[in-house]
């Protein structure tokens, strides 16, 4: 390094003459220079090398450039230039053992000098420019990594330490690198990409473009098909943004990169203090050296920056990379970068952000998602990440901003307007407007007052206007080149979109709310820093700047003015909410509108708010601007549209009830507009008042005979009722007698009495009278027949004479009521109530005698009434007589005698009332044995009663009543005490049934008895005091059997150890307690020996196997101690049989070691989400077997961790308890979902987890009301519920609950849709919701309906529906296509036959489809979108059926494959009845090119002139030409030839002079390569001989081997040749004229053939309607129907409307119907009954048939076996089914089978009777011929004959030749197959004695006539409306062909060929007398090679001509090549028809 840097003082010269070379086979030595002179050969430069190096001859090496070219006698004298840098290697891919240097040189370009004044770098107009020059860093790494496959990957690194100076800022990208050629290009100053050379044969390219510039896309003007807003990512232009802006950022710039593939990494550094130290010692300043050396090596390194030293250290496993190192950055922007950070990466994603988003730009909407999606647009990934010392690293990815203004621009518009710009000889602009409404009580406009604030409306910035909302004063448009934002250009508005001068209906201020943006490619220049646009506002101000509207990618031509007023009205009206409308109720049609579009739908509101003012349902407006004023209440918001909740509109209406009702009972629909904001309620009060005080408002009643009845009065039954007299007084105290106003007066007022009975059945009328006015007023005479008891009303009512109403408008009239009672008489009469049985002996009871008076009614007692009563064989006394209301109780009634058994004895009993009408009264009772009384023990009659100790006694008890009967009666419960002893057990009995019992128990048992010992036995009624006990004493005898044992075990010490009865054993869980033996002995507490008999009796609790033989030794098995520590065993040691010996104790286990935790919840573990959960959560710690350890050690609430999701755990508390564990208190969730969450404890290492329920408030369940979620419903795929759905909310314990703000929403599976039914809904007061029967529609399966319940903030969702959905037969849901795909695909070949039919939703064929309703639709693209563009081309199927075609399949064959060579669609489409349209997949072929054909350019040049002058420009005839093969297509062909072209000059004749190329010669060859060739720098020599003015044409030819034997047509380029240099600018002036007057020219007259072929075609059209309009009307007139009735819309409408009520008639006439209920299904597999299967016209037919058949009559008829056992399960066997696949199908008669006597063939045979068979008289309802199949197998070959003489004659003729099957008459009569006939059996009964059960009758023959007309009459509605549309379009076309504009395009053609022939006469002149050539013919191939249709419709808009764009190196203009077609418009189509095939 030292020697080279030392070397830099010697001349150029000198390092001209020399090379380096870097010995780095192993070593790393400097280098040496060699020097070149004399050096001709590679031989001579390698043996040079050996000299240098000392390399033996035999040693491999090989010399490469710092590129990796290796260097060999082929590329020589290419590679090898003075000064260069080389490598001695051992292969070409070695790895550098060390880094080298390479000189180089960056001399800035002479173009510093010439364009130094344009826009010099950030004229920043007050902006902080930093962002701008990361800018020009990001482009060029956007260039970069434009061809990268996969991520784009751009980082921007900032490392900012102030303190230690080590700031530094890295631009890091993964693009395709640099060579260390274009390394040295890209520091060269202003060497943009347009002249940049490289050395040949470079591997490499350099960053941001490709090797094929400028041919390309490096050609200024170029333009990037396919590529949407420009987004070519070609944006590193001018070689100067990138010094600059490295410069601007700091003072060091340090260049490394590596290109794709190499193993070198190149590094080239550039600071301000080199250059200051070179011009001090006045060195070359502009050079230095380029670093080569292996990635990650920081050898060379000469900083101590440990960023940078990590930036190398990544490039380890780089494949390329650029990162571009910026140090010493200027103080200024550290503050900048640190403190708005924010706002600075803001505006690059603002800059960048259709390149990070995509063309269509950040349309989400919706908050973040867990991961940031890929980027849709090219996998760019922008990063900006800040390292500040001391503190965390700031990341951003620029597409997860925002904030940024373009998002908000997108965001914030609901709707948008594209077009495109097309500016005379420039490029392509295209834009976009978006709308932002005005929302509520705000606009939407999105502001940014520079630091990306929002506007809040508080303060105006300097671009906001109190006058101007929204935008404010700010421009429309911004702009992007190249699909990035030039900031400091934006665009005011076009004439187009600009507040008109006459505004029309859209407010001024909608012209203020858009913002728009400009997308526009690079052939409009911009400055070289990208900060503004140089010509870009003017020359789309300029007048043929043609503006167009731009639908799904296709322009419009028609007047973009009004396409965009209706746009932009439209979104006025869609978008811009003003008043808010609430409370929405339902929606309805308003069928009293005339305009029919305008009827339907009206959603209906209760309230809205305007102005901040709300007007609510029922309240009372007034209206302005209407005469008069209206004044009414409000019943209703209307609003035109479909919504279904609260919505902000800008208009709408209301419907008013007019006030006051009584006078105006009216009901108006008036618009908001008039409502009367202003008007206050005090003044409407008092005008509704006013004009109600002339009303009737009181009745006054009067009495003038007396006997009034007064309010509340009781009066006996029958008194007299006075006459009444009426008055009819108004507010006013005025009398009326008639309604007040002139529009009531003949409304008379008369006076209605009733008296009104009112009883607990309802109220009744008793007298009802109506009084007409008099003299004398209202006159009512006396009544006397008021009897009935109880509460009456005499009620006056006004009211109306013609109609008795008592309410004008919503107003009662006035009425008075008068209430009174009215009471009984005296008893006269009584009858005995109702008893209380049963009746006993001695149990006093009560007889109730109930009193009458002399209508029946109730009377109370009076006093001194004494009854009498008396029975036979009964003594019977009462106490006392009560009196209670109407009735009279005998209290306390007691009798005594003997009633035989407990089940008792009748006796009668009489009652007598002395002074009665009717004194006595009998009835009859059952008298019962009554209480216990005595007990009575006959074992206690013997003198001495004795038992063995430890036996038990036997004690018989009887329990007697008072007369000594035995009473048997609830809870006799006798009881046996045994005394004077302890431990004496007590018997019990029980005598309740029988009133006896037998008292037994435990044995008698006294303790240490040694002798007979006395006890005392007492015998007791439990509960009956009154009842004496028995007692008796007696003798217990000593016992002498084992009475007591001991029992041992072995201690935890293993000592044996004594249990004591009942002892708590503690011992560890799940261990075993050993070492058990007992001991037993007797009474006298001696040992006993163990016998065998004993030891057999001998059993153990814990274990069921006894060894006998331990057991002798005295032994007991181990006890196993249970797991659990709350299980305590009981362990029981018993001497069995009767010994009763029995020792037992408790084994308590102990928890062992720690094994797991355990959380319980001691109370409810239901929480509200943000509040505490009430009970404790208890942690406890356990053994293995889950025993809770008590004690825990200290510190242990140190190891316990709860989590939780949602859970707070800053409010947690927890503490260890006692004997407990842990408790947790404060459990909290917040921001959590609603349901169940775990709790997860761990302590140490155990975990365990709880559930606690968090919910979500009171209503937390949605129950269905009618339909049982359990049992899956069953509907037709677009068939309907059979009920309705109907919902109730439930609380947690399933109570219903009500909720007024609940709001229900529909939650389904994706697949099932809902298309009748409202997806939201409120519930009422209730809680009820009803969505009504629902449409469903669905591909078959099972789904998922259920609703969500939405309350408040809570939500909860019903159990689902089980929603069981089953195919349409009629329904197409899949388009099939078959074809052959093994072929390839050539332009202008033939397509592949193609197969296609229509799937049913069932899986079948459809086969009745009619052939218009399928189509192939053909069109250019790659894309997967199904539905095909408008621009489609359209064939139908061939209408020709071969032999071998497939029923219900159509055909395509022999199509032709379009001759554009791209990727194309195929798809079919199938339209159905109801519009719906089916596609089937996409058939992508890919079109190839055909064989070569021609040689083409690319780019045709104008016509060029050259000239034999000295300059070197002046004699150039080809600077650049790209010359292709293509196909006769214009395809490119060719990829695989190879060769060369030959170029040569040619005259019109072979005798002139023909110029000559530099070095005279004639020929000039280029070589091609995969079909193509450029041709470059083709100069005519100086001074070559020619014909002053000739014309003479360049020749190119192929030459190449692989074309030999086909003939590739040349191209031809003429040129003109002069000898003067004047007479050459003049004349090339003139040519270039010509050639755009020929191309405008050109375009005009493409413009008018095509109209003039439009209008053609739009004849034709109108023609076919016609034709097909005639047709119909003749088909109809066949039907009755006459010509002059069929003209237009509206009266076939009205016929149409006609018939369909004609069949509404038909079906609503009465016919039979079969009674049988249905098999309701909708399984396809379930053909329904037999009844219902088939219908039959003759009733006698439909008779004999339906009793013929009556046993099958409800048989259900089912496809398949498997459906028909799935019927008979959920039937249960109840149901008779028959399958279809279990017929025989032989053994059925065939459907044309003969009848018999034509079948035997009976000569001269006429049968009697008219004989048919029995099967051909139904009609079929369901599928037809799985119904022959079924009818065939029931009824067979059954003939149906008129007479039973009939029959018996046909039956006795055809039963000589064969068997005659069974005869039925249509009289009701039968034979059977064998002859029988006659008798009851065989008489089928009378048709009303069916009851119904017969086959019902079809509907008749006129409906299915008049189906037929509304069949033709709509075929006719849409042939007149299509028939007037293609009228109209053709006089629209014809109008416009009239139009001013058209009319100037005419005259400016005809100026144009003027001047045409003026030029081309001057060129004549010029010529000396030779004529110019002609025009070039034009090229009859399609622009877009693609198969025109045969007819089309389209309408023309007018436009300008647009010239073809001319090439940077030639002049603009046409080219003049016999090869090139010309380009003219074709115009888009605003209404598109029908395509037929080409």
């Amino acid at each position: 390094m030292a020697d080279v840097e030392g070397a830099e003082a010697q001349t150029s010269f000198e390092e001209d003459s020399f090379v380096h070379v870097y010995d780095r086979r192993k070593g790393a030595d400097p280098p040496k220079k060699i020097k070149l002179g004399g050096l001709f050969t590679f031989d001579a430069f390698r043996e040079r090398i050996r000299e240098e190096f000392n390399i033996p001859v035999n040693t491999h090496f090989i010399i490469a450039t710092t590129g990796r070219i290796e260097v060999n006698g082929d590329n020589y004298e290419n590679e090898i230039d003075g000064g260069d840098t080389l490598y001695l290697l051992q292969h070409v891919n070695q790895q550098l053992p060390a880094p080298t240097s390479e000189k180089v040189d960056y001399q800035p370009h002479y173009d510093t000098l010439i364009k130094s004044g344009l826009y010099e770098y950030y004229a920043s107009e007050g902006q902080n420019p930093l962002p701008f020059a990361f800018a020009e860093l990001i482009d060029n790494a956007l260039t970069a990594t434009s061809e990268n496959l996969g991520p784009r990957c751009i980082e921007l690194r900032l490392y900012l330490d102030e303190a230690n100076d080590q700031n530094m800022i890295a631009v890091i990208d993964n693009g395709k690198g640099m060579s260390s050629k274009q390394l040295n290009n890209w520091a060269i100053y202003r060497l943009s990409k347009f002249i940049r050379k490289e050395t040949k044969g470079n591997a490499h390219v350099e960053q941001g473009e490709s090797q094929d510039e400028p041919e390309v896309r490096g050609t200024r003007g170029s333009v990037d098909v396919g590529v949407p807003r420009s987004l070519n990512s070609d944006i590193s232009y001018f070689g100067v943004g990138g010094k600059q802006a490295t410069f601007f950022i700091g003072q060091s710039t340090k260049m490394i990169t590596k290109a794709k593939n190499s193993k070198d990494v190149h590094e080239l550094t550039i600071s301000k203090d080199e250059f200051e130290r070179k011009e001090k010692n006045k060195q070359d300043i502009y050079s230095g050296y380029i670093v080569n050396r292996p990635a990650g090596d920081e050898k060379n390194l000469k900083t101590s920056s440990e960023n940078l030293r990590k930036i190398i250290a990544e490039e380890l496993g780089k494949d390329s990379f650029t990162h571009v190192i910026i140090t010493d950055i200027n103080a200024e922007h550290i503050t900048y970068l640190k403190n708005e950070f924010q706002n600075w990466t803001k505006q690059l994603t603002h800059t960048y952000h259709y390149y990070i988003h995509g063309p269509q730009g950040n349309q989400e909407s919706t908050p973040a998602k867990p991961f940031r999606p890929a980027s849709p647009f090219r996998h760019i990934d922008i990063n900006v990440v800040l390292f500040e010392r001391g503190k965390h690293s700031k990341e951003i990815n620029l597409r997860d901003i925002h904030d940024d203004m373009q998002t908000k621009y997108i965001r914030t518009a609901p709707d948008s307007f594209e077009f495109k710009a097309t500016v005379e000889n420039m490029g392509l602009v295209e834009g976009i407007i978006r709308y932002h409404p005005f929302l509520y009580d705000r606009e939407t406009f999105p502001v940014d007052l520079g630091g990306g604030y929002e506007y809040d409306g508080l303060d105006n910035g300097d671009y906001i206007s109190q006058d101007r909302p929204a935008r404010g004063t700010r421009s429309v448009f911004e702009c992007y080149w190249n699909g990035r934002l030039i900031p400091y250009t934006t665009i005011d508005e076009f004439e187009w979109c600009a507040v008109p001068k006459r505004l029309g209906s859209i407010p001024v201020e909608c012209y203020n709310r858009i913002s728009g943006v400009l997308w526009t490619n690079d052939k409009f220049q911009v400055s070289t820093n990208k900060l503004t646009f140089m010509d870009l506002a003017n020359r789309l101000m300029e007048k043929n700047t043609i503006f167009q509207k731009v639908v799904l990618g296709q322009a419009h031509r028609a007047k973009i003015e009004k396409q965009f007023t209706d746009w932009l009205r439209e979104c006025h009206e869609a978008y811009d909410k003003q008043i808010k409308f609430s409370g929405y109720r339902e929606s309805i049609s308003r069928l009293e509108l005339t305009n029919k579009r305008l009827q339907s739908p009206w959603a209906i509101f209760n309230s809205i708010e305007w102005d901040g003012k709300v007007f609510k349902q029922g309240q009372v407006v007034r209206t302005i601007r209407t005469n008069p004023a209206v004044y009414g209440s409000i019943r209703r918001f209307l609003l035109y549209g479909h919504h279904d909740g609260d919505v902000y509109a800008t208009g709408g209406e209301m419907e008013l009830q007019q006030e006051p009702q009584c006078l105006y009972d009216e009901v108006k629909i008036i618009p908001l507009i008039k409502l009367d904001r202003n008007a206050t309620d005090r003044i409407i009060k008092k005008y509704i008042e006013d004009e109600e005080g002339r009303l009737p408002e009181k009745l006054v009643v009067k009495w003038p005979e007396g006997n009034a009845v007064t309010n509340g009065e009781k009066r006996p039954a029958g008194k007299t009722i006075g006459a009444i007299q009426v008055d009819i007084m108004n507010r006013r105290g005025e009398t009326i007698s008639r309604l007040p106003g002139t529009q009531h007066a003949t409304k008379k007022l008369l006076v209605e009495l009733k008296i009104i009975s009112h009883s607990h059945s309802g109220d009744e009328v008793i007298v009802s009278h109506i009084s007409q006015h008099s003299k004398w007023a209202y006159w009512f005479k006396k009544m006397e027949n008021v009897k009935n008891l109880g509460a009456h009303t005499v009620h006056l009512q006004a009211v109306l004479n013609e109609s008795g109403q008592i309410r004008h408008g919503n107003k009662l009239l006035p009425s008075v009521k008068i209430k009174f009672t009215v009471t009984e008489g005296q008893p006269k009469k009584f009858s005995i109530g109702l008893l209380d049985p049963p009746f006993r002996v001695g149990v006093p009871f009560t007889i109730p005698l109930e009193l009458h008076d002399e209508f029946g009614h109730g009377a109370k007692p009076i006093a001194g009434l004494k009854p009498e009563i008396e029975a036979s064989g009964l003594t019977l006394h009462y106490e006392e007589v009560q009196a209670k209301g109407n009735q009279l109780l005998i209290r306390n009634i007691t009798a005594e005698g003997d009633v035989g058994s407990h089940q008792g004895k009748n006796y009668n009993l009489q009652v007598t009332l002395p002074g009665f009408d009717e004194p006595s009264q009998s009835l009859k009772i059952r008298l019962q044995p009554g209480p216990a009384h005595s007990i009575r023990v006959p074992l206690f009659d013997d003198d001495q009663v004795s038992v063995v100790n430890g036996k038990s006694l036997e004690i018989d008890v009887e329990v007697l009543d008072k007369g000594g009967n035995v009473a048997a009666q609830p809870k006799l419960h006798v009881v046996c005490k045994f005394s004077g002893a302890s431990g004496l057990p007590t018997y019990k009995g029980d005598c309740s049934n029988t009133g006896k019992a037998t008292l037994t128990g435990n044995a008698i048992n006294v303790k240490n008895i040694k002798k007979a010992q006395k006890v005392n036995a007492s015998v007791e009624l439990v509960g009956f005091a009154s009842v004496k006990s028995v007692e008796k004493a007696i003798s217990v005898i000593p016992n002498t059997e084992p009475r007591y044992w001991d029992v041992y075990f072995n201690n935890k010490e293993g000592k044996q150890e004594k249990l004591l009865p009942q002892q708590n054993v503690a011992w560890t869980a799940g261990d075993h307690i050993t070492g058990l033996v007992f001991v037993l002995f007797d009474e006298a507490q001696r040992q006993l020996e163990v016998k065998p008999d004993v030891a057999d009796k001998i059993m153990v609790s814990w274990n069921p196997k006894n060894n006998r033989e331990k057991l002798l030794q005295r032994k007991l098995p181990d006890i196993k101690v249970p797991n659990n520590v709350s299980d305590n065993k009981e362990c029981v040691v018993r001497l069995a049989d009767g010994y009763g010996l029995e020792f037992d104790f408790t084994v308590k286990p102990e928890a062992g070691e720690p094994n797991h935790i355990k959380c319980t919840c001691q109370g409810i573990k239901r929480v509200r989400l943000g509040e505490s959960l009430e009970s404790d959560i208890t942690v406890s710690v356990t053994d293995k077997y889950g025993n809770v350890i008590n004690k825990l050690p200290h510190g242990a609430l140190s190891d316990l961790e709860v989590t939780g999701v949602g859970l707070n755990t800053k409010l947690l508390q927890k503490k260890v308890v006692k004997d407990t564990g842990f408790v947790l208190r404060n459990i909290r969730f917040d921001d959590v979902t609603i349901g169940t969450q775990e709790l997860c404890v761990k302590y140490l290492e155990f975990t365990d987890y709880l559930k606690v329920h968090i919910m979500a408030g009171p209503p937390s369940k949605l129950e269905y009301v009618n339909i049982d979620p359990a049992q899956p419903v069953s509907v037709l795929n677009g068939g309907q519920f059979e009920d309705d759905i109907v919902l109730q909310l439930h609380d947690n314990s399933g109570h219903p609950t009500s909720e007024g703000n609940a709001r229900i929403t529909v939650v389904k599976d994706h697949n099932l849709q809902l298309p009748s039914m409202a997806l939201h809904a409120k519930a009422d007061n209730a809680g009820k919701v009803n969505f009504g029967k629902p449409i469903i529609s669905a591909p078959k399966g099972i789904y998922k309906l259920a609703f969500k319940a939405i309350v408040g903030k809570l939500t909860f969702t019903s159990t689902p529906l089980t929603v069981q959905v089953q195919p349409d037969p009629s329904k197409p849901v899949k388009v099939h296509v078959t074809y052959s795909k093994s072929r390839t695909y050539t332009a202008g070949d033939v397509l592949p036959d193609f197969d296609v039919y229509v799937e049913a939703e069932d899986g079948s064929t459809i086969m009745k489809l009619p052939f218009k309703n399928v189509l192939m639709r053909l069109w250019e693209g790659s894309d997967s979108v199904i539905k095909p563009p408008s621009s489609a081309f359209s064939f139908v199927p061939d209408n020709k059926k071969t032999r071998d075609d497939t029923p219900g399949h159509f055909y395509f064959r022999q199509r032709r494959i379009p001759e554009k060579a791209s990727p194309h669609n195929i798809v079919f489409q199938v339209s159905g009845d109801n519009q719906q349209v089916l596609y089937s997949n996409i058939v992508h072929i890919n079109i190839q090119a055909g064989p070569p054909h021609q040689l083409v350019a690319e780019n045709v040049p104008g016509t060029p002139t050259v000239s034999n002058t000295q300059k070197s420009h002046s004699r150039s005839l080809i600077k650049t030409l790209k010359l292709q093969l293509k196909d006769k297509f214009s395809n490119p062909t060719g990829l695989n030839v190879n060769g060369k072209v030959i170029a040569r000059l040619m005259g019109e004749n072979n005798k002139e002079e023909v110029p000559k190329l530099v070095g005279q010669k004639a020929t000039a060859e280029f070589s091609m390569s995969k079909g193509s060739v450029t041709v470059q720098n083709l100069v005519i020599q100086e001074n070559t001989p020619g014909k002053d003015g000739g014309e003479y044409i360049l020749r190119i030819e192929v030459n190449s081997q692989q074309l030999k034997g086909i003939k590739i047509d040349p191209y031809i380029q003429p040129f003109l040749f002069y000898n003067d240099a004047k007479k050459h600018y003049r004349m090339a002036q003139l040519t270039r004229e010509r050639d755009t007057l020929m191309n405008t020219i050109t375009t005009y007259k493409g413009l008018f053939e095509t109209t003039k072929q439009l209008i053609a075609e739009m004849k034709i059209s109108l023609d076919e309607a016609v034709q097909n309009c005639r047709g119909i009307i003749s088909e109809l007139r066949k039907l009755g129907l006459y010509p002059n009735q069929l003209q237009t819309v509206s009266q076939v409408t009205a016929l149409i409307a006609s018939c369909q009520e004609s069949r509404r008639d038909f079906v609503m006439q009465p016919r039979r119907q079969c009674s049988i209920p249905r098999y309701s299904t909708n399984d396809h597999d379930i053909l329904g009954k037999v009844c219902h299967l088939a219908e039959v016209t003759d009733d006698d037919v439909a008779r004999v048939l339906s009793w013929h058949m009556a046993s099958d009559m409800d048989c259900v008829i089912t496809k398949t076996t498997d459906k028909a056992k799935e019927v008979h399960k959920i039937c249960a066997g109840r149901q008779q089914v028959l399958s279809i696949d279990s017929i025989y199908l032989r053994n059925l008669p065939a459907a044309d089978k003969p009848l018999p006597h034509i079948k035997v063939q009976i000569r001269g045979y006429r049968p009697p009777g008219n004989p048919v068979f029995a099967r051909n008289l139904l009609h079929f309802t369901a599928d037809k011929q799985s119904c022959q199949l079924v009818f065939s197998q029931l009824l067979g070959d059954t003939i149906v004959v008129d007479t039973l003489d009939d029959a018996n004659s046909y039956r006795q003729t055809i039963v000589k030749y064969c068997a005659c099957p069974t005869l039925l008459t249509r009289n009701g009569e039968r034979i059977r197959s064998s002859g029988k006939f006659g008798g009851t059996q065989n008489s089928a009964l009378p048709l009303e004695r069916m009851q119904g059960r017969v086959f019902g009758a079809p509907l008749p023959e006129n409906y299915y006539k008049a189906g037929n007309k509304i069949e033709l009459l709509e075929n006719l509605v849409i042939a007149i409306q299509k028939r007037e549309e293609a009228d109209q379009d053709l006089k629209d076309q014809l109008a416009q062909e009239k139009t001013p504009e058209m009319q100037e395009k005419v005259r400016e053609c005809q100026e144009s060929q003027e001047q045409l022939d003026l030029i081309e006469r001057k060129l004549g002149m010029g010529l000396t007398g030779n004529s110019m050539p002609s025009r070039p013919p034009r090229n009859s191939l399609n622009n877009n090679n693609e198969p025109p249709p045969k007819r089309g419709r389209t309408t023309v808009r007018s436009v300008s001509p647009a010239p073809s764009s001319s090439s940077t190196t030639s002049s603009p203009g046409t080219g003049r090549g016999t090869r090139r077609s010309q380009q003219s418009p074709s115009p888009s189509p605003s209404r598109q028809s029908k395509r037929r095939k080409p």
